[in-house]
C-alpha cells in the first residue's frame, strides 16, 4: 500500500528535479561557459546521493511519518529552490581569475551550496520513499524514471515559452503541488503552506519579468561593468534552449550591430538598404573576399552558420547566384527574419536567399544539391562551444569539422568548388590551433578520397580583423595557377593579411606548412611529439577544440602561481579535472563519510562491500551509455536539443518498463541477469559499429522518421538496463536486516558514481572516443552481474508479489 501511496508523489518529485537541472544548466551556460553545465549536473546528483545518506544516518528521519516527511521536502524544496535561484542569478564570478581573488573560491563555494540544497531535499524525499516501501520499488523506480521522462519532454517548451529561469520556478511549483495531496489529511496547515507557495511559484513562471536577470560572468560581453564600460546598449534579448540571444550595438560603431551567443559576442547583424555594389565596397578590404576572388563567378554558396546573414550579405555583394544559409538558432534566424528585418534590407526574402533553421552537417546529408562554395563561417569559436552546452548532456563537440564532414562537404561541391573555413585565431604564430587540426582533418579527408599530394589542394591566409582572422580554401581539385594567382592577388588587398601556405610552397616553418608537408610515414610521431593535441578528429571523438592533452592540462596557459596567461590555453580540460576532484571529494564527504556516525549499524550491514561494488558500477555505467548516445544521436536528428529530449525521454520511459517488469525477474534472478548482459552486449556491438552507419543513412530522411528510429534504436537499450537497480535493491534488502539502511546506501554508492561518472564520461569520450566508452559501460556492468549473481537468496523468503 506505501508503494501505491507514494507512486505519484516519486513521479512528481522525479520530474521537477530533472526540470530543475536541466533549466539550470541553460543558465549557468549563460553566466559563464558551457564546462560549467557539468557543475550543475555533478552537484544535481550530488544532492540527490547525499538525500539517501541523511536518510540512513539520522534515525530521527526514518522514525518520522513518511507521509509528513515527503510533505515537507516538497515545500521545503520550492523554498530552497526560489533561494537558490536567486543567489545563482544575481551571484558573480571571474572564472578566469577565480584563485587570483579572495572572494573567488567562497563565492564558488556558494554557487555551489545553492544548486546542491535543491537536490538535497529532493534527494532525501526520493530515498526516504523508496527506503519505506522497498517490496514495491520497481513500480516506485518506473515512476521515479517515467517522472523525469516527462521532464525531458517538456523541458525544451517550457524553455522556450517562458525562458529557462521561469522553468526553475516551474520545477519548484512542482515540488510544492506534491505535498498537498500527502499532507491534506494529516496535516491541513502543511497541505495549505504548500498550496500558497506553488502557486506563488507558478506566478513567478508566468511573469519571468519578476525575476532577477542572471549575470554573467566579469569576462563576458554582456556582463554589466563591460557594457558600461563600453557604452554598449542591448536592444533586443531572448532565450532559447541552443543559446541565449543578445543583439547590442557598440557606442561610436555605426552600420553594425553585434550579437551576443550566451553573453559573449559571436556574430553581427550588417545594414542593408538594398545597395549590393555598395555592399561590395564594404567587403572589399575583407577575407570574406578570398572563396569568391579564387572560386567562380557567380557561385550557388551554401553558408553553414549563418548566424545574422553577414557572410549572406557578401556572397550576394560578391556576385552569388544563390545563397543558402543554415542557422542552428532559431532565435537568431528571428532577428534576421522579424525584429530586425529592416535593419538587414529583409535580407531573408531576397529572390536569391533561402535562410534554413537546421543543423548544417544534416542539412548537407540530406541535400541532393551541389554548390560552388560551402562556406562555414566561424570567426568567433567560443559560440559554437557555448552552442553545445544546449542541454544537461551535450557536450562542447562539433560534427562541423570531422573527417567524415569534410568528406561529406567535398562530395557536394561542384566541378572546381571550393570549401571556406574561417576561424577566429588569437595566437597563430604560438600555437594555430584550429587552423592545424583543421588541416589536419581535411588531409585525412582528402587522403581517404585518394588524394596523395594534398599541398596542392590548400590555400591559407591569416589577417588581423577584430580578432586574427584564419582563411582556409580547401578543393577535391588541385588549385590552378590562375587561382594561386587570385588567392596571392587578393590578400595584397586585404590590410595586413598574409599568405601562409600555397600549393607546393609552405611560406612559413610552423605547424600548419609541417602538416601538409610532412609525409605520412613521419606524421604520427609529429602529432605526438607536438605541443597541443591536434590530430584528426572524427564523429567518434569530435572534439574540435580539444587542443591540451590532459597531462598538460596543469602546465599551460598559467604561470607556477597559478595565474592566468593565456585565457584559452588549457582552461576547458583544466576545469573538467578540477570539477572531476572537487565532485570525487565532495560526494565523498555528502555520501561516504557520513557513514562514520553510524558505523556500528553499517558495519552490521552484510554484503555492504559487494552492495556498493554493485551499485558503483551501475552509476558509472549508465550515464557511459545515456552520454554517448546523446550525443551519437546528434546527427541523426540534427539538433542537439532534439537529441537531448528524445534520446533522455527513451531512455528514462523504457528503462521504468524495465523496473516495472523487473518483477518477472525475481523468481530465478541469476538466470536473469547473465540473460541481460548478454542482450546488452549485443547492443552493445550495434550501439559502437552499427549505429553511425545507420544514422549516416537516415540523415536527410523526415524528421518523424529518424525520431521513431532515434526510440526504437534506444528502446531496447532502456529496457535492459532499467531492470538492473530494483533488481539489485530487491537483493540486497531481502537479505539485510536493516533493509531501510541497505536501501540507503545503495543509493549513497550509487549517486557517489554517479557524480563522477558525469564528468569523467566527458573526460574519457575527449581522451579515447565514444566506442571506447560505451565498451567500458559494458564492462562495469558485467562486474554488476557476476556481483548479483554473487548474492545469496534470502532464506525462506516468500514469492515476490
Amino acid at each position: 500500500m506505501a508503494g501505491r501511496r507514494f507512486t505519484l508523489q516519486i513521479f512528481a518529485i522525479s520530474f521537477a528535479a530533472l526540470l530543475l537541472e536541466i533549466a539550470y544548466t541553460r543558465i549557468v551556460a549563460f553566466k559563464f561557459y558551457y564546462y560549467f553545465t557539468y557543475l550543475v549536473i555533478g552537484f544535481a546528483l550530488l544532492g540527490l546521493g547525499a538525500g539517501g545518506v541523511f536518510v540512513a544516518v539520522s534515525r530521527r528521519v526514518r522514525v518520522l511519518d513518511p507521509a509528513r516527511l515527503v510533505a515537507t521536502c516538497g515545500v521545503l524544496g520550492a523554498v530552497t529552490v526560489a533561494v537558490g535561484y536567486w543567489v545563482v542569478a544575481t551571484l558573480e564570478i571571474e572564472t578566469f581569475r577565480l584563485f587570483e581573488s579572495a572572494l573567488g573560491l567562497p563565492r564558488l563555494v556558494l554557487l555551489c551550496a545553492a544548486l546542491f540544497a535543491s537536490f538535497l531535499v529532493i534527494g532525501t524525499a526520493i530515498a526516504r520513499i523508496l527506503s519505506a516501501a522497498p517490496e514495491a520499488v520497481n513500480r516506485l523506480y518506473g515512476a521515479d524514471l517515467a517522472g523525469a521522462a516527462l521532464a525531458c519532454i517538456l523541458a525544451v517548451p517550457f524553455m522556450s515559452w517562458l525562458t529557462p529561469p521561469a522553468t526553475v520556478f516551474v520545477a519548484g511549483a512542482a515540488l510544492a503541488a506534491s505535498a498537498i495531496p500527502l499532507a491534506r489529511r494529516d496535516a491541513p496547515a502543511l497541505a495549505v503552506g504548500a498550496a500558497v507557495v506553488a502557486l506563488g511559484m507558478a506566478g513567478l513562471a508566468l511573469d519571468a519579468d519578476l525575476l532577477p536577470e542572471p549575470v554573467p560572468d566579469q569576462i563576458k560581453d554582456l556582463n554589466p561593468g563591460k557594457l558600461a564600460e563600453r557604452g554598449t546598449q542591448v536592444l533586443y534579448s531572448e532565450w532559447n534552449p541552443v543559446f541565449r540571444v543578445d543583439v547590442m550595438k557598440l557606442r561610436d560603431v555605426e552600420d553594425v550591430l553585434l550579437i551576443a551567443h550566451d553573453g559573449t559576442m559571436g556574430s553581427a547583424l550588417e545594414r542593408f538598404d538594398g545597395d549590393l555594389a555598395a555592399a561590395a565596397a564594404r567587403f572589399a578590404d575583407d577575407p570574406r573576399a578570398y572563396p569568391f576572388r579564387v572560386g567562380k563567378p557567380e557561385p550557388e554558396v551554401l553558408v553553414i552558420g549563418a548566424a545574422g546573414g553577414r557572410e549572406i550579405l557578401a556572397s550576394l555583394a560578391f556576385g552569388a547566384r544563390h545563397v543558402t544559409g543554415v542557422e542552428l538558432n532559431p532565435a537568431t534566424i528571428s532577428l534576421v527574419r522579424d525584429h530586425f528585418a529592416d535593419y538587414t534590407g529583409h535580407l531573408a526574402e531576397r529572390d536569391r536567399v533561402t535562410l534554413v533553421n537546421a543543423e548544417g552537417r544534416s542539412y548537407l546529408g540530406g541535400a541532393d544539391a551541389r554548390y560552388d562554395l560551402i562556406y562555414f563561417v566561424a570567426p568567433d569559436s567560443y559560440t559554437a562551444m557555448n552552442a553545445a552546452a544546449s542541454g544537461a548532456f551535450v557536450l562542447s563537440e562539433s560534427y562541423l569539422y570531422t573527417q567524415e564532414m569534410i568528406e561529406e562537404s567535398l562530395s557536394h561541391l561542384t566541378d572546381g568548388g571550393i570549401i571556406c573555413m574561417q576561424f577566429g585565431e588569437f595566437f597563430y604564430e604560438r600555437k594555430p590551433n584550429r587552423t592545424a587540426r583543421y588541416v589536419a582533418t581535411a588531409r585525412a579527408a582528402l587522403a581517404a578520397r585518394g588524394v596523395r599530394d594534398v599541398s596542392q589542394h590548400f590555400l591559407i591566409a591569416t589577417n588581423p580583423d577584430f580578432i586574427n582572422v584564419s582563411t582556409i580554401l580547401v578543393s577535391a581539385t588541385p588549385f590552378t595557377p590562375e587561382q594561386v594567382r587570385a588567392f596571392s592577388t587578393t590578400a595584397q588587398e586585404i590590410s595586413g593579411a598574409r599568405v601562409r601556405h600555397l600549393p607546393g610552397r609552405a611560406l612559413d616553418d610552423g605547424p600548419v606548412n609541417r602538416m601538409i608537408d610532412l609525409p605520412a610515414s613521419q606524421l604520427e610521431d609529429w602529432f605526438d611529439s607536438h605541443a597541443y593535441n591536434v590530430r584528426p578528429i572524427t564523429d567518434d571523438s569530435p572534439f574540435f577544440w580539444h587542443f591540451a592533452r590532459f597531462r598538460d592540462a596543469f602546465d599551460r596557459g598559467t604561470d607556477r602561481q597559478g595565474k592566468l596567461l593565456d585565457f584559452e590555453d588549457a582552461v576547458g580540460e583544466r576545469v573538467l579535472l578540477i570539477l572531476l576532484g572537487v565532485a570525487s571529494l565532495f560526494a565523498a564527504v555528502f555520501l561516504l563519510l557520513p557513514f562514520v556516525a553510524i558505523r556500528r549499524s553499517w558495519q552490521a550491514l552484510p554484503y555492504k562491500g559487494r552492495t556498493a561494488l554493485y551499485f558503483g558500477a551501475l552509476g558509472l555505467g549508465f550515464l557511459f551509455f545515456e552520454i554517448v548516445l546523446i550525443q551519437r544521436l546528434v546527427l541523426l536528428l540534427g539538433f542537439p536539443t532534439y537529441s537531448l529530449i528524445v534520446t533522455l525521454f527513451s531512455m528514462l520511459l523504457f528503462s521504468a518498463i524495465g523496473s516495472l517488469v523487473s518483477i518477472r525477474y525475481a523468481k530465478n534472478r541469476r538466470r536473469a541477469v547473465w540473460r541481460l548482459f548478454d542482450v546488452l552486449a549485443v547492443l552493445t556491438v550495434f550501439h559502437a559499429f552499427g549505429l553511425p552507419s545507420l544514422v549516416e543513412a537516415l540523415i536527410g530522411t523526415p524528421l518523424a522518421l529518424r525520431v521513431a528510429v532515434a526510440v526504437l534504436v534506444i528502446a531496447p537499450l532502456g529496457l535492459c538496463l532499467g531492470a538492473f537497480m530494483p533488481m539489485g535493491i530487491r537483493a540486497v534488502a531481502a537479505i539485510s536486516p536493516q533493509a531501510e539502511v541497505t536501501v540507503a546506501w545503495a543509493w549513497a554508492v550509487n549517486g557517489f558514481f554517479s557524480v563522477i561518472s558525469s564528468v569523467l564520461t566527458t573526460v574519457l569520450s575527449m581522451a579515447w572516443g565514444f566506442s571506447v566508452v560505451l565498451f567500458l559501460g559494458l564492462a562495469v556492468y558485467a562486474v554488476a552481474a557476476a556481483v548479483l549473481q554473487s548474492l545469496p537468496e534470502p532464506a525462506g523468503a516468500p514469492e515476490p508479489g
